[in-house]
C-alpha cells in the first residue's frame, strides 16, 4: 500500500496494491496493522457503512460532534465520487480548508479522514457504491453538518447546481460561520 499525506494534517490518500492477471484482480482492502503503521496512529474501526447513489447525489457535509466524533476510511467499490473533507479542528493550521479527491472502483484509492473533519461526496456515476469504516459508533444526537455551498469553505464541486440531488436535511445545514463564530 502507498500512503500519501494530504496538505491537511493527519488526512491520507491510500493506494492499495492491486494484483491483476487474466482472471481479474486481488487486493487487500484493509489490514489493521499495516494501516496503523502507515498513518502512524492507532485507529480501531468499529462500524462499516455503505450507500448506493445515483449520479448527481451530493451527501454532506456531515460530522459527529464531541465524544461521538468519527475517523473514517472511505472507498468506492462501484462507480465514482468526488470525495471532500474539511478540517474543523479549530487549533489546526488548516482549519476551514478542504481537500478533495476522485475515488473510483477502477483506481481503488481510499481516503482516511481523521476525527474533527467534516465529510461529503458528490456521486459522479449512476449506481455508485460508497463504503466507509468508522472508528466510533454513529450517534443521532451528535449529528452535525455544514451546507455544501458554504462561502467560507468555497468547495469547487465541479458540477452544475441544477443537476445536484440533495436530501431536504442536507439543504437545511448551517454555514461554517454560524457554527464557528
Amino acid at each position: 500500500m502507498l500512503v500519501e499525506e494530504t496538505y491537511l494534517k493527519d488526512c491520507f490518500v491510500i493506494i492499495p496494491k492491486v494484483h491483476l492477471d487474466s482472471r481479474g484482480y486481488f487486493m487487500e482492502s484493509f489490514n489493521q496493522e499495516t494501516f496503523n503503521k502507515a498513518i502512524q496512529n492507532k485507529i480501531v474501526f468499529v462500524q462499516d457503512n455503505e450507500s448506493k447513489s445515483s449520479k448527481g447525489v451530493l451527501r454532506g457535509l456531515h460530522f459527529q460532534t464531541g465524544a461521538h466524533a468519527q475517523a473514517k476510511l472511505v472507498r468506492v467499490t462501484q462507480g465514482s465520487v468526488l470525495d471532500v473533507c474539511v478540517d474543523l479542528r479549530e487549533t489546526s493550521p488548516t482549519f476551514g480548508k478542504y481537500f478533495s479527491v476522485v475515488l473510483d472502483a477502477i483506481q481503488k484509492k481510499q481516503l482516511f479522514i481523521p476525527r474533527g473533519f467534516g465529510h461529503g461526496f458528490l456521486v459522479l456515476e449512476d449506481h455508485t457504491v460508497f463504503n466507509y469504516k468508522c472508528d466510533n459508533y454513529y450517534n443521532k444526537s451528535a449529528e452535525a453538518g455544514i451546507i455544501y455551498n458554504d462561502k467560507t469553505i468555497n468547495i469547487d464541486w465541479g458540477f452544475p447546481r441544477e443537476a445536484l440531488i440533495f436530501s431536504e436535511k442536507d439543504l437545511q445545514l448551517p454555514t461554517f460561520e454560524k457554527l464557528f463564530k
